[in-house]
C-alpha cells in the first residue's frame, strides 16, 4: 500500500493525545465506610470492573476512528510498478498496406482497426504513431483522433525489422521511462522475426481477414507488333477459393475496347491476349472483377507513338553490323565516313559510334565534348593502328583515362561478364559459365577509374563504361576480333542506345524511382508538369539538348495514366502501377514471435492498458470504518453499562 500524502501519517502521532487524557483523567475509586453490609461490597466490585471496561472499549473505537479518518486523509492506494511511473512513452505502429483491404468479420480490416483505436485512445499523454508511409511524434491524443481514421491505403509495406527501427527513432533516449510499442497489422507477408529490443515492450494485434482469396492483374506487356495492330499480352492469377471464370475488360482513355473472360479451371495463372489498333497513342487500362482487394484489379498503361533513338556512326571501318543492328524502325540511324563528316549532324543525335578511327582530330574531341555534356551517348572503338596522342586528348577529355602504348599481340577471351551492369539487366536468365566467349588478338591497356563491363580472363578490362561514355580496349574487325559475331553484341550495343535515350516503358511501379526522356526541346526556364485528372506535380527534371530526362520518386503515390505536358501542350502519356506484392494473402502466425505479448482485438489491448495503468483506492473504506467505529462508540456509550 502507498499515500498520495504520507506527510499526513505524522498525524498518528496525535492517538497519543487521547491516550494520556484518559490515563491522567481515570479517577481511583475512594474507599468509603458504609455499614457492613456484604451486598453493598459485592455491587461496588462490579460496578468498578464494568466502569474501567467500558473506557478501555471507549478509548479503542475512538482511537481506531481518528486513525482512519487519519489514513482516509492520507488518501492509501495500491499501484503497480508501472502505473507508478510517471515517464510513459507509447508508439503506435498502424499497417495500412494494400493487404489491409481485406475483409474482416467486420468490413475491410484497416476501416475497423482504426474505428476502434479511435473509440478506445482516451487520455492527456502524448503518442507517437506511424504507418507505412509516414510517422507523428509526440502528438496529443485528440490530434491522432483527428488523423487515424481518414488513414488512407499504401502501396508501402514495412518489413519487422524497419518497423522496429522506425519506432527506436520515435522513443525517446531515456533509459528511466515505460516504453511500449504497439503493432496492429495482419502481418501479411512479413518474413522472419526478429529479435526483440530489450529498451521496450511490444504488444501486437494481428487482424485476420474472412477470406484469403485473391485475383489479380499480375502484368501486361506487348509480344508483337506493326503497322495496323499490337497484340497485348495480359498475366492474370488467383489465390484461394473463387469462381473458375472471371470477366476482364480493356480500356482506351475510359472507353471500353473489350471485354472477354479468364479459365482458372486448370491453372491459378492465365494469359489473355488483347489485339489493339496501332494509333498515334493507347492510354491503357485493364479490369478485372473481383471484390476482395481492389488494388490489383486494376494495371495501366500507355502507348505513345514510337519515337526513335537518333544513331550515328562515324566509320573508318567495316560498319555493316552497325548498320544491321540499327537500321530498323526503333532507330534513326545515319552512318557516314569520316573523311565526309557532316559535324552539323552531330548534335542533334543521341548516340555516336567512333567505328575504328585512325586519329581523332581536335575539332571533333571539342565537338564530342559538347555533345557529351548535353547528355549525349559515345562508345568508341578504336583502330588496331590509331594515333595515341589524339586517342588521348579525346579520353582525357571525356574524363576516361589513358591508353598505354601501342596495342599487344596476344590472343584474349572476353571470359568476365558484369551481370549486375545495366547493359545487361534482364538480359541472361542466369550467370553463364559455359558460355562461347569471344577473342582478340590484340589489344590496349589502358589506365582508368572507369568501370569494367567486359573483361578478359586476366581481369584487364575490353569495355569500359564512365558516365555516358563507352570505351572498347581492341578493334571490332574481323581480323583482330570475333566480337562482332558473338551474341554478346546485340544486348551490349543495343542497350547502349537505349540507355542515350531511356524512353518511357508501357508503365512504371508508382512511388519508386523511375528515369525516362521525353524527346523535346526545351527553353531555359521552361519545364515539363505531369498530370491526370485531378493532380499535377513537377518531378525532377534535367534539359539536354535534345530531350528532358524525368525522374519521379515518391510521386505519383497514385496508379493511373498520366499526361507529360509542355506548358498547356500534351508531349505523350506516361502510366504508373502498384506493385504486386500483397496479392498473394498468405500470413505468419503472431503468436510465433517470442518476447512480445499478443492480443487479440485493439479494445482487449487497450483494456490491457488500462489495467496496467489502474490505481486501486482505499480512502472510502477508511471514512467507512471511521463512521462504524463512531457507532459503535455511541452503541458502547448508550448501551454498555
Amino acid at each position: 500500500m502507498q499515500f498520495k500524502h504520507p506527510e499526513i501519517l505524522y498525524a498518528l502521532l496525535l492517538l497519543l493525545i487521547p491516550i494520556f487524557v484518559h490515563l491522567f483523567q481515570l479517577r481511583r475509586f475512594q474507599k468509603v465506610d458504609f455499614t457492613n453490609v456484604a451486598f453493598l461490597k459485592k455491587a461496588t466490585l462490579q460496578t468498578r470492573k464494568s466502569s474501567r471496561l467500558k473506557k478501555w472499549l471507549t478509548l479503542l473505537t475512538r482511537l481506531l476512528a481518528l486513525a482512519c479518518i487519519i489514513f482516509a486523509f492520507a488518501q492509501p492506494f495500491y499501484a503497480s510498478k508501472k502505473a507508478l511511473n510517471t515517464e510513459k512513452e507509447t508508439v503506435l505502429y498502424i499497417d495500412n498496406s494494400f493487404s489491409m483491404e481485406a475483409k474482416g468479420s467486420n468490413g475491410p480490416m484497416l476501416k475497423k482497426v482504426t474505428q476502434d483505436i479511435y473509440e478506445n485512445v482516451n487520455g492527456k499523454e502524448k503518442l507517437s504513431w506511424f504507418t507505412n508511409d509516414e510517422s507523428k511524434k509526440n502528438v496529443s491524443q485528440t490530434d491522432f483522433k483527428n488523423e487515424v481514421l481518414s488513414l488512407e491505403y499504401s502501396q508501402n509495406q514495412m518489413d519487422l525489422q524497419d518497423v522496429l527501427l522506425k519506432a527506436q527513432q520515435l522513443f525517446s533516449k531515456s533509459t528511466t521511462a515505460d516504453k511500449k510499442l504497439i503493432l496492429v497489422s495482419d502481418f501479411q507477408q512479413k518474413g522472419s522475426f526478429p529479435a526483440v529490443d530489450s529498451t521496450f515492450s511490444i504488444n501486437v494485434v494481428q487482424t485476420k481477414p474472412v477470406v484469403t482469396a485473391n485475383i489479380a492483374i499480375d502484368t501486361a506487356y506487348i509480344i508483337s507488333k506493326n503497322a495496323n495492330s499490337i497484340q497485348l499480352q495480359v498475366t492474370v492469377s488467383k489465390t484461394g477459393d473463387l469462381p473458375e471464370i472471371a470477366s476482364i475488360s480493356l480500356f482506351n482513355d475510359g472507353k471500353l475496347i473489350a471485354k472477354t473472360a479468364v479459365d482458372f479451371s486448370e491453372s491459378t495463372k492465365n494469359t489473355i491476349v488483347f489485339d489493339i489498333e496501332n494509333t498515334e497513342s493507347f492510354i491503357g487500362e485493364v479490369r478485372i472483377e473481383d471484390t476482395q482487394l481492389s488494388y490489383d484489379n486494376s494495371l495501366f498503361f500507355s502507348i505513345n507513338s514510337k519515337e526513335k533513338i537518333k544513331v550515328l556512326s562515324i566509320n573508318q571501318s567495316n560498319s555493316d553490323f552497325l548498320r544491321k543492328l540499327f537500321d530498323n524502325e526503333g532507330y534513326d540511324y545515319v552512318q557516314q565516313e569520316f573523311n565526309q563528316l557532316n559535324y552539323s549532324v552531330i548534335p542533334s543525335q543521341n548516340f555516336i559510334i567512333l567505328n575504328e578511327l585512325k586519329s581523332i582530330p581536335a575539332s571533333l574531341t571539342t565537338t564530342l565534348r559538347e555533345f557529351s555534356n548535353q547528355g549525349g551517348s559515345i562508345f568508341n572503338i578504336p583502330a588496331k593502328d590509331l594515333d595515341i596522342a589524339s586517342y588521348n586528348l579525346l579520353l582525357n577529355t571525356l574524363q576516361v583515362g589513358t591508353i598505354n602504348g601501342d596495342a599487344i599481340s596476344a590472343e584474349k577471351k572476353i571470359a568476365k561478364i558484369n551481370f549486375s551492369h545495366p547493359l545487361y539487366t534482364n538480359v541472361f536468365e542466369k550467370r553463364v559459365t559455359n558460355f562461347q566467349f569471344p577473342s582478340v588478338q590484340s589489344f590496349f591497356q589502358m589506365t582508368s577509374n572507369a568501370s569494367n563491363v567486359l573483361s578478359f580472363e586476366d581481369d584487364k578490362p575490353f569495355l569500359l563504361q564512365t558516365g555516358n561514355t563507352f570505351v572498347a580496349t581492341a578493334a571490332f574487325n574481323q581480323e583482330n576480333s570475333n566480337f562482332k559475331t558473338s551474341p554478346l553484341i546485340v544486348p551490349t550495343l543495343i542497350n547502349m542506345a537505349q540507355q542515350s535515350l531511356s524512353l518511357p516503358k508501357l508503365y512504371f511501379e508508382a512511388g519508386k524511382s523511375n528515369t525516362f526522356a521525353i524527346p523535346v526541346k526545351l527553353t531555359q526556364d521552361e519545364i515539363v508538369t505531369l498530370k491526370d485528372s485531378i493532380s499535377s506535380f513537377i518531378p525532377l527534371q534535367q534539359t539536354k539538348a535534345n530531350s528532358v530526362e524525368i525522374t519521379t520518386e515518391n510521386e505519383p503515390a497514385k496508379a493511373g495514366n498520366y499526361g507529360v505536358y509542355q506548358n498547356e501542350q500534351l508531349l505523350q502519356y506516361i502510366s504508373y502501377n502498384y506493385p504486386r506484392t500483397e496479392s498473394r494473402l498468405t500470413y505468419v502466425n503472431a503468436e510465433d514471435w517470442e518476447g512480445v505479448e499478443n492480443f487479440s482485438s485493439v479494445s482487449d489491448l487497450f483494456n490491457s492498458i488500462a489495467e496496467e495503468n489502474n490505481t486501486t483506492s482505499f480512502w472510502k473504506w477508511f471514512v467507512i470504518f471511521a463512521v462504524l467505529f463512531l457507532l459503535v462508540e455511541m452503541f458502547i456509550l448508550k448501551f454498555f453499562k
